[in-house]
C-alpha cells in the first residue's frame, strides 16, 4: 500500500537526541571493517589487481633515488678537484651512460605513473559499484523491516546511513585502503634500500623517523573515539532538521522557535565538539610528520657530511639519502591520514551494518494459502485479539468482533483507544500477540502481507502525495489504469474541477511548489483508493481535512465506493458513520458497546454520550 499508519511520534520541538549516553556505548572497529569486507567479497579479486598495480608503482619509485644516485656520480666523476693546485679539473664525461641512466628514470617513473593511473581505475570502479551495492542492500532492507523499525527511528538517522556514511565508505575504499597499502609499501620498501645503500645513514634516518611513529599511535588511540561520535551526531541532527523542516508550521504556531533552536544548538555543539576533536587530533599528523621528515633531513645531511668527509662513501650515497628519507617520512603522514579515514569509515559502516542487521519481517516464502483479490466475499472475524506495541504494556486485552461480507463497519473510541491499532493487526503492519484474525475463515498469518495488502485499499488520516503528476498521484501503483478512469474517480471525490483549473491539467506536477490545501490531498488519496478497487476498504479519519459540504459530497463518493464491498471506518466525526451496519465503541483496547446507530443512542450509554458531545452544545 502507499500509506501505513503507525504509533504516534514525538512532536516537531521534541527532537530526537537520545542524550549523551547513546554514543559512548563501546564501538568493535575491528568487527566492523570485518563486516565491510565481507560485503566486498565480490570485489576482492579486483582490489588485489588493483593493490599490485599500486605495490608496483612504489617499487619502481623505489628504484628511482638509486638510479639518481649512479647519475650523480657519473656527473660527478667528471670533474677533480686538486686542492694542492686549488684547482677544478673537467674530464671528458660519458654522456651516453648519463643518457642512458636518464631514460631509465623516465622508463622508471612513467612506469609508476601508468601503474598509478590504471590502480586509481580499478579502484573508482569498485567503490562505486559497493556504493551502489550498499545502498541496494539498504534499499531493500527498509522493504523488509516492520513498522515498529520506523516508529522508533528517526528519518534524518536513516537518510544519513543512506546518503553520509554509505559515501565515506566510498572515499575510504577508493583512497584510504590504497594509501594504506602503498604507504607501507613504501616504507619498508624504503628501510630495505636504505639498509642496501649505507646502513650507517639508514639507522640514522630510522632513529630519526621513530619518534613520529610514537606520536602517531598515541594520537591514533585518543581520536578513535571522537570520529564515532562524529557520525553518530551527524545523523541526531539530520534527523532534527528534518524533523523541524517538516513540522515548521507547527513550530511557529505555538512559538517553539526557541526550543527547537536550544535542541539543534545542544546536538550542534555535541557535534561540533567531537568533529573538533577529530579535525584537531586529524590535523595534527601532518605537522608531526613535516617535523619528523625535517628531523630526518638534518640528521642525513650531518652524518652524511661526517661519512663523505671521511671517504666512506660518495657524495651521490648523500643526495639518494635524502631522497628515502623523504619516502621514509612521507608514508608516515600518509598512514596517519589512512588511519584516520579508516576510523571515520569503521563508525560509518557500523550505522550501516547495524542497520542492515536488523530484524526483518519473517520469511514468507513458504506459505502456500491465497485469497485472490477479485474472489473474496469480505468476511473478517477479530478472535480474542492481544497486542501491545511494547511487550511490557498490552494495549489491546481481548478484541473480539466480526464483519460479515460487505457490511460497513464504525469503529469509533475516545483518543488512545485502540482504533487504528487494529487497522495495523488488520493489515499485518505489526504481528499480535495472541488471538487470531480470519479473512473469509483464512487466518491472515497464513497468508503473505503481500496478500493482505491487496485485499485493501487504504485512505488515512496523514495524506502522503509524491514528486509527480497529479494522475501519477492517483493511479500510484496500479498498472493499466485508463485517462478515464482516473476522471471518474477525480469526479466522484469532487476534485476534477479544481484539477482542470490548473494550466496542465492532471499533467500537473505536484512538488513543494504545487499549493494543495490540505482537503485537495485528502482527496487525492481517496481518488488513489477508488482506483486501488480492492474488495475492502479502510477509511482512517478520511475526512478529517476537509469542510463540511466536501465531507458529504466524499460520503456519497464513499457510499457508493463501499457498495459490496467490507469497510471498516475509523472516525471522530460521528455523522460520517451514522449509517454504518455495524459500531465498535472502544475505549481502553476493548469494545464496550456494538450495535446500530439508532441503539446505541437509545442504549444511551457511552457512544450517546460521544454523540451528544458533538451535536448538543449544551
Amino acid at each position: 500500500m502507499a500509506e501505513q499508519t503507525s504509533v504516534p511520534r514525538r512532536g516537531p520541538g521534541g527532537g530526537h537526541s537520545p542524550g549523551p549516553r547513546a554514543v559512548e556505548k563501546p564501538k568493535n572497529f575491528k568487527k566492523a571493517m570485518g563486516k565491510l569486507v565481507l560485503f566486498i567479497r565480490p570485489y576482492i579479486a579486483l582490489i588485489v589487481i588493483a593493490l599490485l598495480f599500486a605495490v608496483a608503482g612504489v617499487v619502481l619509485n623505489l628504484l628511482g633515488p638509486n638510479v639518481l644516485s649512479d647519475l650523480t656520480e657519473v656527473i660527478q666523476g667528471a670533474f677533480v678537484y686538486l686542492p694542492e693546485q686549488g684547482l677544478d679539473l673537467a674530464l671528458p664525461m660519458d654522456t651516453a651512460e648519463v643518457l642512458r641512466l636518464c631514460i631509465l628514470l623516465t622508463v622508471l617513473y612513467g612506469a609508476g605513473l601508468l601503474c598509478s593511473y590504471i590502480q586509481g581505475l580499478i579502484m573508482a570502479s569498485v567503490t562505486q559499484k559497493n556504493s551502489r551495492n550498499l545502498r541496494t542492500a539498504i534499499s531493500r532492507k527498509i522493504n523488509l523491516l516492520p513498522l515498529q523499525y520506523f516508529d522508533t527511528h528517526s528519518v534524518g538517522d536513516v537518510l544519513s546511513r543512506v546518503t553520509n556514511d554509505v559515501d565515506m565508505i566510498g572515499q575510504t575504499l577508493n583512497q584510504s585502503v590504497v594509501t594504506f597499502v602503498t604507504a607501507v609499501v613504501m616504507l619498508l620498501g624504503s628501510v630495505v634500500m636504505m639498509f642496501v645503500t649505507n646502513w650507517v645513514m639508514a639507522f640514522t634516518a630510522i632513529g630519526a623517523s621513530l619518534v613520529g611513529f610514537v606520536f602517531m599511535f598515541l594520537i591514533m588511540g585518543k581520536s578513535q573515539k571522537y570520529f564515532a561520535r562524529q557520525q553518530r551526531y551527524l545523523g541526531e541532527i539530520n534527523g532534527h532538521i528534518e524533523e523541524s523542516y517538516a513540522g515548521h508550521t507547527v513550530i511557529k504556531a505555538y512559538n517553539a522557535e526557541g526550543k527547537v533552536k536550544a535542541t539543534f544548538n545542544e546536538i550542534n555543539y555535541r557535534l561540533y565538539k567531537s568533529a573538533w576533536k577529530s579535525q584537531f587530533f586529524s590535523g595534527l599528523m601532518m605537522p608531526l610528520m613535516n617535523f619528523v621528515g625535517n628531523l630526518g633531513y638534518v640528521a642525513v645531511c650531518v652524518v652524511g657530511a661526517v661519512l663523505v668527509a671521511n671517504g666512506t662513501i660518495v657524495f651521490g650515497t648523500v643526495i639518494a639519502f635524502t631522497l628515502y628519507v623523504r619516502l621514509f617520512t612521507s608514508p608516515l603522514s600518509q598512514l596517519a591520514q589512512a588511519f584516520t579515514s579508516m576510523q571515520t569509515a569503521a563508525a560509518a559502516s557500523e550505522r550501516v551494518f547495524e542497520f542492515l542487521e536488523e530484524k526483518e519481517m519473517a520469511d514468507e516464502s513458504g506459505k502456500t494459502a491465497r485469497l485472490p483479490a477479485d474472489n473474496v466475499r469480505g468476511d473478517v472475524s477479530f478472535e480474542h485479539v492481544r497486542f501491545g506495541y511494547d511487550p511490557e504494556k498490552i494495549i489491546i486485552r481481548d478484541f473480539s468482533a466480526q464483519a460479515k461480507a460487505g457490511q460497513k463497519i464504525a469503529i469509533v473510541g475516545p483518543t488512545g483507544a485502540g482504533k487504528t491499532t487494529m487497522v495495523n493487526l488488520l493489515m499485518r503492519f505489526y504481528e499480535l500477540d495472541g488471538g487470531c484474525i480470519r479473512i473469509d475463515g483464512i487466518p491472515t498469518n497464513e497468508l503473505t502481507r503481500e496478500n493482505v495488502h491487496d485485499l485493501f485499499c487504504m485512505v488515512l488520516q496523514d495524506t502522503w502525495l509524491f514528486d509527480g503528476t497529479i494522475r501519477d498521484n492517483v493511479v500510484y501503483s496500479k498498472e493499466n489504469v485508463t485517462d478515464e478512469e482516473v476522471v471518474r474517480a477525480c469526479k466522484a471525490v469532487g476534485l476534477h474541477h479544481f484539477i482542470m483549473t490548473l494550466p496542465k491539467g492532471y499533467d500537473t506536477v505536484l512538488d513543494d511548489k504545487a499549493n494543495l490545501s490540505a482537503g485537495q490531498r485528502q482527496l487525492v488519496t481517496i481518488a488513489r483508493a477508488m482506483i486501488e478497487n480492492a474488495p475492502m476498504l479502510i477509511l482512517d479519519e478520511a475526512t478529517s481535512s476537509v469542510d463540511t459540504r466536501t465531507e458529504e459530497l466524499i460520503q456519497r463518493a464513499m457510499d457508493t465506493l463501499t457498495v459490496g464491498r467490507t469497510s471498516f471506518i475509523i472516525a471522530h466525526r460521528l455523522s460520517t458513520i451514522r449509517n454504518a451496519d455495524l459500531i465498535l465503541v472502544m475505549k481502553d483496547g476493548d469494545i464496550i458497546e456494538k450495535g446500530t446507530h439508532a441503539q446505541l443512542l437509545e442504549r444511551g450509554g457511552f457512544y450517546a454520550e460521544l454523540y451528544n458531545a458533538q451535536f448538543d452544545p449544551a
